[in-house]
């Protein structure tokens, strides 16, 4: 039995993450650290809430009494650090929370990781860190980080400290670094449930700038697939990254939704850029797919299928989330744009 602390799986990739590794295996005990920000939601671990491997503590990764608590008494030998204030606009808006959450936090679990000699710690992160590309060209693993917003540099700093701490003190971790995710579950500021439930509700679809902007799109499920298998089997030290070679412009996305909910183009609002967006990401995996066997299974056009029908079938997930809190902070990111 691996006992194994995962961070932050309340929220959207983190919770897919456990609804499918624990309903696949019976080898892995998983104690699930979650602060319940904005974007974390028990309701997401429903499938899995009475499974007898498995424990949820509400609590914050920067909490070092409370992380050395966990360790010992879970016995804890892995770390798979999901944890982290995610949302680009969002750190624009304020940033602070962005490098405590993502950047101490990591430290406080690094720290305890190092205390207790885990046998694996596998840091969760993006290819935003690298930055933006041009026209052409795909992010390798050799790619010089270069983060250019507060999130992304928040995350970027987290990567280093990670290796700094295989370097320094020979600790046993990897690096997943993956491209933007969709699927069920994904909180509604994200582009593409935002996208859905707005045209659900007759409202608008803001795009930024031109729309132009290109994004390289997985699946979750297929994004988790990878991480299991960068745990189980990824070279210590090592970054992977983890892309399913689909690109497409944020307003391709949206013509895409509209298209499969029946509804035209007039829908489309272009509002101004954010500060500093980037143009481009694209990622190369073939590292991965190459030293590790993994390949996406999922296509996007079917991939799509299912999470529209997903919204579509959870109305009552989605309208409790877009009411209060939620609906303050839609209202501050788009008006007078």
């Amino acid at each position: 039995m691996k006992n194994i602390l995962v961070t932050g799986c309340a929220g959207f990739i983190g919770s897919n993450f456990l609804n499918y590794i624990l309903k696949e295996r019976d080898d892995v005990f998983i104690v699930n650290l979650d602060k319940l920000t904005y974007a974390g939601n028990l309701e997401n671990l429903k499938p899995i809430e009475n499974n007898k491997n498995y424990r949820f503590i509400k609590g914050d990764i920067t909490n070092v009494e409370l992380v050395d608590y966990i360790f010992t008494k879970y016995s804890i030998k892995y770390v798979i650090n999901f944890a982290a204030e995610s949302h680009v606009d969002r750190s624009i808006l304020g940033s602070s929370v962005f490098y405590q959450t993502n950047v101490m936090g990591t430290n406080v679990l690094l720290e305890a990781a190092r205390r207790y000699n885990v046998e694996k710690f596998l840091q969760v992160s993006t290819d935003e860190v690298y930055g933006s590309l041009g026209a052409t060209g795909l992010f390798t693993e050799s790619t010089p980080i270069s983060p250019n917003s507060p999130y992304s540099s928040s995350k970027a700093a987290a990567d280093l400290m990670v290796q700094a701490f295989h370097h320094t003190y020979g600790m046993p971790i990897v690096i997943t670094r993956c491209s933007n995710n969709y699927g069920p579950l994904q909180f509604p500021e994200k582009l593409i449930p935002l996208m859905i439930i707005n045209t659900l509700n007759g409202k608008k679809l803001p795009i930024y700038g031109d729309g132009l902007n290109v994004r390289d799109w997985i699946y979750v499920i297929d994004h988790n697939k990878a991480v299991e298998l960068v745990f189980e089997k990824g070279k210590i030290g090592e970054v992977y990254n983890i892309g399913a070679s689909r690109e497409m412009t944020n307003v391709e996305i949206v013509k895409l939704i509209l298209n499969k909910l029946g509804k035209g183009e007039e829908m489309i609002e272009y509002v101004k850029d954010r500060p500093g967006h980037d143009r481009r990401y694209a990622i190369d995996s073939s590292k991965i797919q190459n030293e590790l066997g993994w390949k996406p299974s999922f296509q996007f056009e079917q991939a799509m299928e299912y999470t529209i029908d997903w919204y579509l079938s959870n109305k009552n997930w989605w309208d409790r989330i877009i009411s209060g809190e939620y609906q303050k902070y839609y209202e501050v990111q788009y008006r007078n744009r």
